[in-house]
């Protein structure tokens, strides 16, 4: 491709997202550039205890990512800078911030302060942080337009898999009256395992040992996240104005072996549903645990695994399956809501 626009990236963290964009920009950043005319080059990164790095040229991603594997961190890496993200953010040289800190449900903090700041520095923004989404959308959007900068957040709902694009791309046209997921992919392992005859303890520990729950597991088996990301859905989607509060929300907790064993002989399936619909004027929303039939097509989606089902005017139902979590996943996220600002911007 004759003509490229190079994109020069801050990231803020390093965890298993930024990995996985940095390990995306290793093996495939040329034939990104060859294929849609982009050259993607990682300035910075940001991180609260694995080092601050910053080369106006770019840093190669390998580098970085052998840096973390070999002693996890980056603090032995030159062009190290004693800088807080905020100054990142004020005085590097770069066109996009990737913000990919960790997520507070309470306030957003401190990530919803850092795209405020990379808006207000001219910086286009993307990020997979559920917090500034799921509570200060309205905002955020409403300082992305007046600067004329992308807010991208394809990966908030289901990681990689496009629930979102999905929607407001390819379903534009039809009116979508509901939404149905399974959007949380610790609580659908949990509810798989336990179809084997597990208990609820021995599977929340054997997801604790594989990485898929947190030490402390509520945010996933209580519902939180997936009430998060059933309000992003509900405010992008459908125009809505919910907040966390606004959600019915029940977890899996009271869920055990007699009741997944009731479900499967009357021929259904637990899992944890968020749902989104229209009653009347309304836009409501709801995560609960939900028997659905085995024909139901969010029955058959099993493990770590996530799903989301449109109810349409035009379509019927849309089902979309695809992974809802990992560091490959959203780094693909991340590198497909960059495509979508080139289209938008870059030309």
């Amino acid at each position: 491709m004759a003509d490229t626009t190079t994109y020069r990236l801050i990231l803020i963290g390093f965890g298993a997202a930024g990995q996985g964009l940095a390990r995306i920009l290793r093996d495939r950043g040329s034939w990104l550039e060859q294929r849609y005319g982009v050259d993607l080059r990682i300035v910075a990164v940001c991180t609260r205890n694995r080092g601050t790095v910053y080369n106006t040229t770019g840093i190669d991603p390998a580098v970085l990512l052998d840096a973390v594997a070999q002693t996890g961190h980056l603090r032995n890496l030159p062009d190290q800078r004693d800088w807080a993200p905020e100054d990142m953010i004020e005085r590097a040289d770069a066109d996009v911030l990737v913000e990919l800190s960790a997520t507070n449900l309470a306030d957003g903090e401190p990530a919803t302060s850092y795209v405020r700041l990379a808006l207000e520095n001219n910086l286009h923004v993307i990020t997979a942080n559920k917090g500034p989404i799921a509570l200060h959308l309205p905002e955020l959007r409403r300082l992305a337009t007046e600067a004329q900068l992308y807010l991208g957040y394809e990966g908030t709902v289901m990681s990689g898999t496009p629930a979102l694009r999905l929607a407001w791309s390819s379903l534009a046209g039809c009116e979508i009256s509901e939404i149905r997921g399974i959007v949380n992919g610790t609580t659908n392992y949990i509810l798989t395992q336990m179809e084997q005859g597990l208990s609820y303890a021995d599977v929340l520990a054997e997801a604790q040992r594989l990485g898929y729950a947190e030490a402390d597991p509520s945010g996933d088996v209580e519902g939180y996240d997936a009430a998060a990301k059933a309000v992003i859905l509900a405010n992008v989607l459908m125009n809505a104005h919910l907040s966390l509060s606004d959600v019915e929300r029940m977890g899996i907790t009271t869920l055990t072996r007699d009741t997944i064993e009731a479900a499967r002989a009357a021929g259904e399936r637990w899992k944890l549903i968020a749902r989104v619909w229209r009653e009347g004027e309304q836009v409501r929303a709801s995560v609960q645990p939900t028997r659905l039939p085995l024909s139901h097509p969010l029955a058959g989606v099993g493990g770590a695994t996530n799903a989301i089902t449109y109810t349409t005017d035009l379509l019927g139902d849309v089902t979309l399956i695809g992974a809802g979590a990992g560091g490959t996943a959203t780094g693909f996220a991340i590198i497909s809501d960059i495509l979508e600002m080139h289209l938008l911007w870059g030309r």
